[in-house]
């Protein structure tokens, strides 16, 4: 378990990781083996994914995974990296802002030091996002936890209203304000990368603004002159790695052959790599 003055210190140098137009690249990770990889690559700190999580445990994403099983992926992950972590903890794991406040004493525990809390609703006949003033209840009592724990956890407020047709641009800035109000320190908006619409949630939230990437979208350094503080790949590294496997499978119980495992890392070299102390 990492002790209260390393979280710190983890929490203090993963917020200022977050500088507009030198964004926090985080290629998102799902297991030890992914984090490790991550970090040898340069990365300056690991980011989970919550559906790449999922899927290696063998549930589907949407808040489906129950928070003990997740965090202690999360704390195997923390375990195996020395840059600082941050969860991806879905819409909390939790009913109410009291069992949000337990999952924040849960992920300090595992040694991760941000997290992401996202407004979606993926119960039968709910709306698709949390309303504005529930969920920043939610936001607070992450806050207040992380708090009470001497922890300044880095708080990313996910919106989706991009993702879920709930909203565009005002309604995206509306909730920023609020989340930003409850306690979040940045605002995360999957589901944009159009420059025009990036620079103008860049400009109007009151904090660092991080954006999901993946195929077809700008490149980072694009997204750089725009402002953006934070960028992530959310689940598209575990996505492709899938892809890889079951290509693979597919190619060797059809054909008989080998040619999807031909670059594939070296049993020795992921070896090594998972050797090495931490």
């Amino acid at each position: 378990m990492t002790n209260q003055s390393t979280l710190r210190d983890h929490a203090l140098a993963f917020h200022a990781l977050h500088i507009p137009g030198r964004p926090l690249v985080l290629p998102n990770a799902w297991d030890a083996v992914s984090a490790r990889l991550v970090e040898d690559a340069g990365a300056a700190a690991v980011a989970t994914t919550s559906a790449g999580l999922a899927w290696a445990l063998g549930a589907a994403d949407g808040d489906r995974l129950g928070r003990d099983r997740a965090l202690d992926a999360v704390a195997r992950i923390t375990a195996a990296v020395r840059v600082p972590v941050s969860a991806d903890i879905e819409s909390g794991y939790a009913e109410d802002p009291e069992g949000v406040a337990d999952t924040v004493r849960a992920v300090l525990a595992a040694g991760a030091v941000g997290v992401n809390i996202e407004d979606a609703l993926y119960e039968e006949g709910s709306g698709p996002l949390r309303p504005v003033a529930e969920q920043a209840e939610r936001i607070a009592a992450a806050r207040e936890a992380a708090d009470a724990e001497g922890v300044p956890l880095f708080v990313n407020a996910r919106i989706d209203t991009f993702l879920r047709g709930a909203g565009a641009v005002d309604a995206t800035l509306e909730r920023a304000a609020a989340f930003r109000a409850a306690g979040a320190d940045g605002i995360f908006v999957p589901g944009v990368v159009d420059p025009e619409t990036v620079r103008a949630l860049v400009k109007g939230v009151d904090g660092p603004l991080n954006v999901l990437v993946g195929p077809g979208a700008p490149p980072v350094a694009e997204l750089a002159a725009l402002g953006v503080a934070r960028v992530s790949a959310g689940s598209s590294l575990a996505e492709a790695v899938h892809a890889v496997a079951r290509r693979a499978a597919r190619e060797l119980l059809d054909a008989g052959t080998y040619g999807a495992l031909a670059d594939g890392l070296a049993y020795g070299e992921l070896n090594t790599l998972l050797a090495g102390e931490r």
